[in-house]
């Protein structure tokens, strides 16, 4: 059998980043930077109010309580320009300019709130309650660097420096397909034989989950001619296809009987427990990576966790490798085959302990659910005592 590192070793040395594109800001949520962002101005642009209150100068206030007259009033966005001269002040709003003059902010709350004259209560250090010019952002500093993954806050600074497009790898579009005559859509009715098809919501799920846009193309039956029809229909427009189901030795595996005599996707047995069977190669001129993994439902998840989102991480221009591990103590015993690396469902708690889920059958989806982590437990290692060290990935 293959190994898990050497079939993933293969999947990322075909699997390519996706060219980047100029994006509008709406489209760049979830996308990678293909350049740096930097700001054409300080940020912020001018001295402004961090509070409420009275721009003042802070040595008329030195000796509080005092009164001062207040002259005028600033708002944010003001476009007037205004002073504060000696023994003055003004109102000022969050965010407005600082008046000429003044060096210091007054909190409203340290004042009786008058608009004629003012009574201030408290001494204001020079500075306080200003924000800076600049003190956020210097004119030319890169504020993200290429390959960054764009969040709400990288959103926030784009806009914030001014940018309305930027060039970035987009999100994967990867379409997502179940096989198998026994498939039924949530909601339908179950006849003798039939299950309801599961495999095409998780993993529409955890590719979205992944950073990438899930499309569910839903189920397929066992005849490899609809597969291939299904498969070429949704080629256009996808990055990257799934399915599950199809891959075993026995009869009826419609997608090894559909796309092995094409000869650019190879069916294999991987070395590990669950998710042996497993299927990767390309499809149409434009090579779109296709991963066909095992049906059964935990068999299918631990799959797309171990090889197709590190496919996708590097599609989306960040490093692709193994999912990363950290160390636990197994709360109980346990077991595993000679020869095939092990991911046993378990439940990691606060104190650094992980305990193995009852129900690991590569069909109890139940256990799955109920699991936050995958136990790995190596080829060579066939039983491992309560208390040991593992490693473990986070669900």
């Amino acid at each position: 059998m293959k190994s898990v590192d050497a079939h993933l070793a293969e999947i990322l040395a075909t699997v390519r980043p996706l060219a980047p594109l100029e994006l509008e800001l709406e489209q760049a949520l979830g996308t990678t930077l293909a350049e740096d962002i930097s700001s054409p101005v300080p940020l912020p642009p001018f001295d402004n109010s961090a509070m409420d209150g009275y721009a003042v100068r802070a040595e008329d206030v030195a000796g509080a309580p005092v009164t001062l007259p207040v002259i005028d009033d600033v708002a944010a966005g003001s476009l007037e320009l205004r002073a504060v001269g000696p023994g003055h002040s003004v109102r000022i709003m969050t965010g407005a300019p600082l008046p000429a003059g003044a060096d210091a902010v007054v909190p409203v709350e340290w004042t009786d709130g008058g608009t004629v004259s003012v009574r201030i209560d408290r001494a204001a250090e020079l500075g306080n309650a200003v924000r800076r010019a600049g003190e956020d952002v210097q004119a030319g500093e890169v504020v993200l660097k290429a390959g960054t993954v764009i969040g709400p806050a990288q959103l926030g600074i784009i806009a914030g420096v001014g940018r309305r497009r930027v060039r970035a790898r987009p999100r994967p579009r990867v379409v997502v397909i179940s096989t198998g005559a026994e498939l039924v859509e949530p909601g339908g009715t179950l006849a003798p034989g039939q299950i309801w098809d599961s495999n095409s919501y998780t993993l529409t799920a955890a590719v979205r989950q992944a950073g990438a846009d899930g499309f569910r193309a839903g189920s397929v039956g066992d005849d490899p001619g609809i597969l291939l029809d299904r498969l070429d229909t949704h080629l256009v427009r996808a990055d990257a296809i799934i399915t599950s189901g199809g891959v075993s030795m026995g009869a009826y595996e419609p997608v090894k009987e559909a796309l092995a005599p094409l000869g650019t996707v190879r069916f294999e047995k991987v070395a590990m427990q669950p998710g042996m069977p497993q299927g990767f190669g390309v499809l149409g001129e434009d090579q779109v990576p296709i991963f066909a993994l095992p049906g059964n439902p935990v068999s299918s998840f631990v799959s797309f966790m171990l090889f197709v989102r590190p496919a996708l991480d590097k599609m989306r221009g960040l490093p692709g490798g193994m999912p990363r591990t950290l160390t636990a103590r197994t709360a109980g015993p346990l077991r595993s085959p000679s020869g095939r690396r092990s991911y046993l469902r378990g439940v990691l708690a606060d104190d650094g302990t992980v305990a193995p889920a009852h129900g690991q059958g590569s069909h109890q989806l139940a256990a799955l659910a109920a699991a936050n982590a995958l136990i790995v437990v190596p080829e060579d290692v066939t039983e491992v005592e309560a208390g040991s060290s593992v490693e473990v990935i986070r669900l």
